[in-house]
């Protein structure tokens, strides 16, 4: 699979680097106070991550004051699975290496089924952070060469939290948490029910 760099102009359409902002602290609490596991395990938000300067840096700069959360995405994976949306941006920042791979919503078809081999896969060098567009499809960070990744997530507060009513039919019902609409492979071993929609390979960084 080719992979860019998020500094590439590819990578323009479905987000940008993040500029001016210190993240380092941010990815030493990351490195230090946060595990590796061998699969992969997401946390919404992390009182060791929101209580740092940079929690408000972000909700000012990037969230237009809006209420934020810090949490992350650690773990290995080298495969596609599943691509979600939110109706908002998300920041990544890499603590270590990681591999993202993009689509745009916009190309998910009327009956809502989106072709894998639509797919590009973007490097992001430790140290980098990026915002991931409202309307980029994205999903669990993947590692470089079968090593593990660990990547900082912002979002505004509540997203991905359990949801509190039922939703069914169309685009309603790829809706699995708050703010979370996801589009699952059927060869990825997702739980039972989660809403599918991927069609093509589920695809690998490593091929």
């Amino acid at each position: 699979m080719k992979i860019y760099n998020v500094r590439d102009e590819r990578f323009k359409k479905y987000g940008k680097v993040v500029e001016g902002i210190d993240f380092s602290k941010l990815i030493q609490v990351l490195e230090e106070d946060t595990p590796l596991p061998e699969d992969v395990v997401y946390v919404p938000g992390l009182d060791a991550l929101e209580s740092l300067p940079v929690y408000q840096e972000l909700t000012r700069k990037t969230y237009g004051e809006l209420p934020i959360q810090i949490g992350y995405c650690n773990g290995h994976n080298s495969m596609l699975n599943a691509l979600e949306y939110h109706r908002s941006s998300e920041i990544n920042v890499a603590a270590t290496d990681a591999i993202l791979m993009l689509g745009c919503q916009q190309d998910i078809t009327e009956d809502f089924t989106y072709d894998t081999s639509l797919v590009e896969a973007f490097l992001a060098p430790k140290g980098t952070a990026v915002e991931i567009y409202a309307t980029t499809l994205h999903y669990a960070p993947c590692g470089v060469d079968g090593a593990g990744f660990k990547v900082a997530i912002v979002l505004p507060k509540g997203t991905n939290l359990d949801l509190e009513k039922d939703h069914k039919d169309g685009e309603d019902g790829h809706l699995t948490a708050k703010n979370k609409w996801l589009l699952g492979h059927p060869k990825a071993g997702l739980p039972e029910g989660s809403p599918m929609g991927l069609i093509g390979k589920n695809l690998c960084v490593n091929e």
